[in-house]
């Protein structure tokens, strides 16, 4: 199998555990043909105070050191220049600034906030105010909004239903028949504009029994004329890079794809599973 993690985060990213070099060797170890870096950008937000480091990656020393392990580990496997960049509709000129400024090869576009707050920090402010439906609804209906408002600042939609993993109750599930109308937009919206999503294999981490987004979406995006999908782990420790990738690509054949996406440039190719 053509093993390609596009979702990544070393300790360049104020959550990230291990060294950037370390993860490109436990990459070369696991036999993966490539790997996005795809570190942090969340910027003007609240609920990060608590890390011990600016959320907003420093662009410029993280990729003068990934060009140089792109120059060291060329023979051995392909490193690709990414960010994973929290799309928020208030910085979206300065987050075009960004992305204008370096020659990224990848750039996911993920929803992390709500209201300006970090899902994860104020989860408990969001799930004990709210009924779980209430803030997947205020979730999907951001998700479409800066789809709608985004369209050259990032390549596919990250963990799209990102939101379900901090729900407080044991039932965390999302049924795509309880949000057709927002779903179909978006993924309508994606199509068209030439985006894709990922597949992010965390979700089995996390303990929801599926990746994330589902295989609801994953099946109805498929249904929808998409094509464009990614694969990542969306590892912050190299112990978990690659993790249930052929549980992944199992369940991308069963929703109909005999491929995955990856990227150069930001232009997308589409390699057999």
């Amino acid at each position: 199998m053509y093993f390609a993690d596009y979702h990544v985060h070393s300790d360049f990213s104020a959550d990230g555990k291990d060294k950037l070099e370390e993860i490109v060797k436990e990459a070369i170890r696991k036999n993966l043909k490539e790997i996005a870096i795809t570190e942090h950008y969340d910027y003007d937000l609240d609920g990060t105070a608590h890390y011990n480091k600016d959320f907003a990656v420093d662009i410029e020393k993280y990729e003068q050191e990934l060009r140089k392990l792109q120059v060291k580990y060329a023979a051995s496997i392909k490193v690709l220049f990414g960010l994973e960049l929290g799309l928020q509709l208030h910085i979206k000129e300065h987050l075009s600034q960004i992305v204008k400024k370096y020659d990224f090869d990848f750039i996911i576009g993920s929803m992390h906030t709500l209201f300006q707050k970090d899902i994860y920090h104020f989860r408990e402010e969001f799930f004990e105010n709210n009924t779980k439906e209430e803030v997947y609804r205020l979730y999907f209906e951001e998700v479409l909004r800066s789809v709608k408002l985004f369209t050259d600042e990032f390549d596919v939609y990250g963990h799209l239903d990102f939101v379900m993993r901090y729900a407080l109750e044991d039932d965390k599930s999302c049924h795509y028949a309880d949000f057709r109308e927002l779903l179909d937009q978006i993924l309508r919206l994606l199509i068209q504009k030439g985006k894709g999503i990922e597949i992010n294999t965390s979700g089995f981490r996390y303990g929801l029994g599926h990746m994330h987004p589902n295989t609801e979406i994953i099946k109805h995006y498929k249904e929808l004329g998409g094509e464009i999908i990614t694969v990542g782990s969306d590892a912050h420790h190299r112990k978990t890079l690659c993790s249930e990738f052929e549980r992944a690509y199992a369940i991308l054949k069963e929703c109909g794809f005999s491929y995955i996406t990856v990227f150069e440039k930001r232009k997308p190719r589409f390699v057999k599973i």
